[in-house]
């Protein structure tokens, strides 16, 4: 349920209001506009008159919210969600670039990519740690000396770094990863959102192959509910019938999850097309469409690359693409 409250209502009013709410269960979420100022609530509000809300002389309108994400919700939240990680900005007009291997392979590839990706423009280096792969048989990551070097990589070039959490076992070796990905696999990983919720770090959720942008919501819902307002949703595809690209990348999801939720919306290009060739016109098209940043994989090596060189770029390959986007993106403005 939304109560927005009228233009002239004092603070004391308004808190007022808010500790009658919380005394009956319910938990307040506030959001301020310029003349504004919106209470959402959340939990079971069966118990609250409408009408009787409605009569109150501070109270604007109220609006039932018949979608079952609350916090995700713009009704809820109607200014957009930025996520700021020590100055570099996602969301809110904020367009963000994160770049860097599939899998951290060695500390002079993550060094010589992390270097190159920033003069280029990218405002975080990514890598894989622990890798969740189809087959038992293929490489699973370097796992905690990864993790070492990212550390290593985001003190000596001065640029966060962002890894995929694969399990909720390894949070605690993650307190110097700055942005945490849930992969596709785990989206409704329960558990895993619920922690995360607590966590207070900022939280990239991808889309799940099978799954709609409603339970994309609903998975963020969870990390949302725990307290934790740091989540980017990612788009990287959905499995079809389609066999020339490993996903179909729905450019589609960005311009809808903006109409329903504040949070910030990126793409995975790389990922959802498997083939470098198909990287740049997906991520100029993504640009256009108004995401709020870039997952792209960039190697300094991709032919020798120990995991998924074919879908990744050269620094070279990546540093003309970073001048096409930020084309684009001043045309579409």
């Amino acid at each position: 349920m939304i109560i927005v409250l009228k233009e002239n209502t004092t603070a004391d009013q308004k808190d007022q209001l808010v500790k009658w709410f919380e005394t009956q269960g319910l938990k307040v979420h506030e959001s301020k506009g310029e003349y504004t100022t919106i209470l959402g609530l959340v939990g079971d509000v069966a118990s609250v008159d409408k009408d009787m809300v409605e009569m109150l002389d501070i109270v604007d309108r109220v609006t039932p919210i018949s979608e079952p994400y609350k916090n995700a919700n713009r009704k809820f939240h109607p200014l957009d969600t930025v996520v700021d990680v020590g100055g570099m900005k996602i969301g809110g007009g904020n367009f963000a670039v994160i770049a860097g291997p599939c899998s951290v392979g060695s500390r002079e590839q993550i060094m010589e990519t992390g270097e190159k990706i920033k003069k280029s423009g990218a405002s975080f280096l990514r890598g894989g740690a622990f890798k969740p792969r189809t087959s038992p048989y293929s490489f699973q990551g370097m796992k905690d000396e990864a993790l070492e070097i990212l550390k290593d990589a985001k003190k000596e070039i001065g640029i966060p770094v962002v890894s995929e959490l694969i399990s909720i076992e390894h949070l605690d070796k993650f307190e110097d990863v700055d942005i945490i990905q849930v992969g596709a696999r785990n989206m409704q990983n329960f558990e895993m959102l619920t922690e995360l919720g607590h966590t207070g770090k900022p939280v990239i959720l991808t889309r799940g192959l099978a799954n709609t942008l409603e339970e994309l919501l609903m998975s963020a819902e969870y990390i949302l509910a725990g307290g934790n307002s740091e989540v980017i949703l990612c788009e990287e595809g959905m499995r079809t019938f389609e066999h020339y690209t490993r996903n179909t990348l729905d450019l589609s999801a960005v311009p809808v999850l903006h109409q329903k939720t504040h949070l910030p919306v990126i793409i995975n290009p790389s990922f959802a097309t498997a083939h470098s060739d198909l990287v740049g016109p997906m991520a100029l098209a993504a640009a256009a469409c108004g995401a709020d940043g870039l997952m792209i994989e960039v190697n300094n090596d991709p032919r020798h690359s120990i995991a998924d060189g074919v879908q990744s770029l050269s620094p070279e390959q990546f540093d003309d693409l970073m001048a096409k986007i930020n084309r684009v993106r001043e045309a579409a403005k």
